[in-house]
């Protein structure tokens, strides 16, 4: 017998899966929430319900190379920083990240939760800076290599020739 697919979400169901996870970067990083688009069996793009409790923050701050992300503010007030600039946000505000995106996180320095929406591509392969501390993660569908960006070495660039490619 076939096991029914989850095509709806209820509330309730949604709260029962929240979990709350951290940034193993960022002491401060505190999320709590669920991952709904992996619920109901979505693949190439990905949809959470985050909360950020007052003090903490979301992950760390960086940048997405392939991956574009976009967060929706449902309740609440928080920081967003954007490309070394800082923004109040607030319900109703919405921010996108196109690829390759500029660097940016979110934090809730206020008394009252965050609680925002948050959502982009699941790609393959990702590849994502850490602007401040100098690192750089390659995701390949499971596996994860960080990598310090004062540590790469140039490879090309690649000219072509008339019977093969080089490396020059």
């Amino acid at each position: 017998m076939t096991e029914k697919k989850t095509f709806l979400l209820r509330a309730r169901e949604i709260a029962e899966q929240a979990a709350t996870f951290s940034h193993p970067w960022n002491p401060n990083s505190s999320i709590s929430g669920a991952q709904m688009s992996r619920l109901v069996g979505l693949k190439r793009s990905g949809v959470s319900l985050a909360k950020i409790p007052p003090g903490k923050e979301s992950f760390i701050y960086h940048a997405h190379e392939r991956e574009e992300e976009w967060i929706y503010i449902i309740s609440g007030r928080g920081i967003a920083e954007i490309d070394d600039e800082e923004f109040e946000v607030s319900a109703g505000d919405f921010m996108g990240f196109p690829t390759p995106s500029v660097a940016h996180h979110l934090r809730n320095p206020f008394d009252e939760e965050l609680v925002y929406l948050m959502g982009g591509e699941n790609l393959d392969v990702e590849i994502a800076d850490f602007p401040r501390l100098g690192k750089r993660m390659i995701r390949r569908e499971a596996n994860i290599e960080i990598y310090d960006i004062s540590s790469a070495k140039s490879f090309g660039p690649l000219e072509k020739t008339t019977d093969k490619t080089e490396i020059v």
